[in-house]
């Protein structure tokens, strides 16, 4: 269910064989997203649960379950940033109705990553997801 720019992280992940190459290149990931504006690292925008500070601004066009989901995010961790840019490759470009189909969890398992976050950060990427999820289900009503 995958886009292919989230299948191109997992074949990155596949090449790299140490985990300390695979966090760099999570990181990188991360550095080469736009940080969003100090304007909207808001409270409103904040996903609590996250031991980082971390911020979703969801981008729908459309109405009903076929609008387009995109976001853009920010942190102030650089792995969660990375970690921003993977959801953005795993559910950006999606209709809202698809969105709440992806299996995240068995996505990121594809990766190994939950094996090697820490459970603050296991914690954190569920409440990013969490976000993603709710926020396309009420755009999909």
């Amino acid at each position: 269910m995958a886009e292919a720019e989230f299948e191109e992280i997992a074949d990155s992940f596949e090449f790299l064989d140490d985990w300390e190459d695979r966090y760099r290149y999570v990181i990188e990931l991360g550095r080469a997203m736009e940080p969003l504006e100090d304007a909207f690292k808001v409270p409103a925008t904040k996903v609590e649960g996250c031991a980082s500070q971390v911020w979703l601004i969801p981008e729908i066009e459309g109405d009903g379950p076929q609008a387009t989901f995109t976001f853009r995010g920010d942190s102030d961790a650089m792995i969660v940033k990375g970690l921003i840019a993977i959801l953005r490759a795993l559910y950006g470009g999606r209709t809202v109705g698809e969105v709440p189909q992806i299996d995240a969890q068995s996505e990121f398992a594809r990766l190994g990553l939950h094996d090697h976050l820490s459970s603050q950060r296991s914690n954190g990427l569920r409440a990013m997801v969490g976000r993603i999820r709710d926020t396309a289900s009420r755009a999909a009503a």
